[in-house]
Formats: structure tokens, C-alpha cells, sequence
């Protein structure tokens, strides 16, 4: 069993059957740039409406000739972090670590402890998928209704950062339509998982939120 330390929280969401969404590329200031650096978090109902889909983004700003020579960092574990309950604490996770070219995610189960640490239960099972390289197929791997994926993405997120800039400043009042993407033509590695809405919970609605935690 191995202990971490958060190095990075996104914004929590609370998914009630609609389509949620959270981003911060490169402000943390204590990962900015690196291999921890979460870009954006998804939440959405799957094409199975019995489902729900999870994605966290880490690596942001990737230019086409960098993506392929991208990797996830062995030493960062992805975690997502469910609330069923309302209170703000996860009451489930689903962890994903890579190693070798494969991505392990374990969960969801209930973590033998809440907040800054984590332990990854190895002996609860766990589900792989190969990480997808640069330019080929998506690979997905499905198991007892789950599914899984892990490799490089188009980054998703529109963001005009110089109107945004411009507004911030006074210069300007509002956003040009459709305005110049700041992220169009760069790449993030995405990490996916698509849950069956069983496993979550009975409630009408969860929160989520998503870390990643460096092994100490």
C-alpha cells in the first residue's frame, strides 16, 4: 500500500443528469506546467443513459510535435472523488496509475481514508487499459459495464485569453463571437472512465471533484 499527497484539486461538480465542466490550465503555481498539472474535468450521461462518464485532462498546451513524446507520470495517480451524500467528503473513489504503457484504474470503493492521502487497494481488483499512442485508434477496454481509456486528446476547452485579457484589463466589454481559441491546435493527455450510475449511489445527484496525487 502506497501513500500520496495531493499536489492539485479541480472545482467540485454536481452532476444532476446534465453536462458539467471545470478548467485551470496551468495556474497552479505548484505544478504549472508539470506532469500533476490537471487542465480540465468532464462530467456528463453516457450515450447509455444508465451511465455516467468521467474524464480528467492532465499535460496541458501539448504542441502536435511534443504529444507524441508525452507520457503520464508513473509517480502521479489520477483520482476521482464521488460525493453521494451531500457533504462536501468523498464517499467513493476511482484511482487510475500508469505503468509500462498500461493504465490501471481502481474502484469505485469507499477509501480507507478521506482528504490529503490516499491508498490504493490493490487487493480490491482492478481494471487496464493499454494508454492509446499518439495518432492511432482510441483504445477502450470495457468490464462489468465499465469502460475505460487513457492516451492524448485534442484538447476540448475554448477559452479567448486575449479578450479575456482585454476585458480583465477595461479595454473591452464583452466576449467577440466567437472570438480566436487559445487552445485550438494543442493536446492534453485525457484520462476516461464511464461508470454504470449503480455503482454511485441512490441519490438524485453527486458531486465530483478530481485530484492527482504524487507518490511520496
Amino acid at each position: 500500500m502506497k501513500k500520496s499527497k495531493i499536489l492539485i484539486g479541480a472545482a467540485v461538480l454536481t452532476i444532476a443528469g446534465f453536462f458539467a465542466i471545470a478548467a485551470d490550465h496551468i495556474d497552479a503555481p505548484a505544478v504549472a506546467g508539470g506532469t500533476s498539472d490537471i487542465t480540465d474535468i468532464y462530467a456528463f450521461q453516457g450515450q447509455d443513459q444508465d451511465n455516467l462518464v468521467f474524464v480528467a485532462n492532465v499535460q496541458g498546451l501539448l504542441s502536435p510535435g511534443n504529444t507524441a513524446a508525452a507520457a503520464f507520470d508513473e509517480n502521479v495517480m489520477i483520482e476521482f472523488n464521488i460525493d453521494n451524500d451531500g457533504d462536501a467528503v468523498e464517499d467513493l473513489v476511482i484511482q487510475a496509475t500508469p505503468r509500462d504503457g498500461v493504465m490501471y484504474f481502481f474502484g469505485p470503493y469507499a477509501p480507507t481514508q478521506t482528504g490529503l492521502n490516499s491508498t490504493i487497494m490493490t487487493a480490491g481488483g482492478f481494471n487496464t487499459v493499454a494508454i492509446t499512442p499518439y495518432g492511432t485508434n482510441a483504445i477502450v477496454e470495457t468490464n462489468s459495464g465499465m469502460s475505460f481509456f487513457a492516451g492524448p486528446r485534442d484538447d476540448p476547452f475554448f477559452m479567448d485569453f486575449s479578450r479575456y485579457g482585454e476585458i480583465i484589463a477595461g479595454d473591452a466589454t464583452m466576449f467577440n463571437d466567437p472570438g480566436t481559441d487559445t487552445f485550438a491546435g494543442t493536446n492534453v493527455l485525457s484520462v476516461v472512465v464511464e461508470v454504470p450510475k449503480t455503482m454511485l449511489g441512490t441519490g438524485d445527484s453527486v458531486n465530483m471533484w478530481v485530484e492527482t496525487k504524487r507518490k511520496q
